[in-house]
């Protein structure tokens, strides 16, 4: 085995540029700081004049959801990934040495801009970016729904019934920091997964139905260029067919 040397990454790079990057074709195409002002408006960060870690750059957080929602990737997923893989690295303007965000950071930064609904607007702006730049959708669609995990929290009873019925619990009301720390959107569902082979050699005569907490994540992706067209984030119990007469099927691209 070779000695690293210094040009090893770029000419790594150079590689998955030959070999086709999809991300690389996402850098040139999209013009990512069209979506900063949106981004700000909806995270309405602080100016930090209070201290504290400033938070990461809100573009470079919504390239990582286009990253995760390509590849279907939970949070814990993203993060591994993202230190992992060189065109992650390279779509993102990170280098080896730079922090990456870890997967709390990534789940709340989804949040945020769930909560001021801002992600259906961003995509359709990201839909209007590839098409003025020539990216038609015209060979079909794939649609895909994503489950994506969120900490788990420890409610009464009461609290649950009232964030079932869309309200805020009263014990929470007068105190901003708990309920600052509540996420009260997640929703439990079924994750169906298949049974494993037992150690004797048969196989259960069903799938396995694991408890699930948090989001999920819908997609239509074009056939043809792989890009994500549109998104819709529910709760992880919502309907996949629902969302279909909600706007996420392009009855023009078939």
């Amino acid at each position: 085995m070779k000695q690293p040397g210094f040009f090893d990454v770029e000419e790594r790079l150079a590689r998955l540029s030959g070999l086709g990057d999809q991300l690389e074709a996402f850098s040139r195409t999209v013009d990512f700081e069209v979506f900063r002002p949106d981004l700000e408006k909806a995270l309405a960060y602080s100016d930090g004049s209070k201290g504290g870690r400033p938070p990461f750059d809100p573009v470079l957080m919504f390239k990582i959801l286009v990253i995760q929602t390509l590849n279907n990737l939970s949070d814990e997923r993203t993060e591994y990934l993202i230190n992992d893989r060189l065109s992650f690295m390279r779509f993102l303007g990170l280098g080896l040495s730079d922090r990456v965000p870890d997967a709390k950071t990534i789940w709340l930064f989804r949040e945020r801009l769930t909560q001021a609904g801002a992600i259906e607007r961003l995509f359709e702006r990201f839909d209007a970016t590839l098409r003025s730049a020539g990216y038609l959708p015209m060979s079909g669609q794939i649609l895909d729904a994503t489950l994506v995990a969120a900490p788990k929290q420890r409610n009464t009873n009461a609290e649950k019934a009232d964030l079932r019925a869309g309200r805020i619990p009263e014990d929470w009301q007068d105190k901003p920091s708990k309920l600052s720390h509540k996420d009260r959107h997640a929703r439990w569902t079924l994750k169906f997964t298949k049974a494993k082979q037992q150690d004797d050699g048969t196989m259960p005569s069903r799938d396995l139905a694991i408890p699930f907490f948090g989001y999920k994540s819908h997609v239509s992706i074009d056939r043809k260029f792989r890009f994500i067209r549109k998104w819709k984030t529910t709760d992880a119990a919502a309907s996949d067919g629902a969302r279909l007469r909600e706007g996420l099927l392009d009855k023009t691209n078939t």
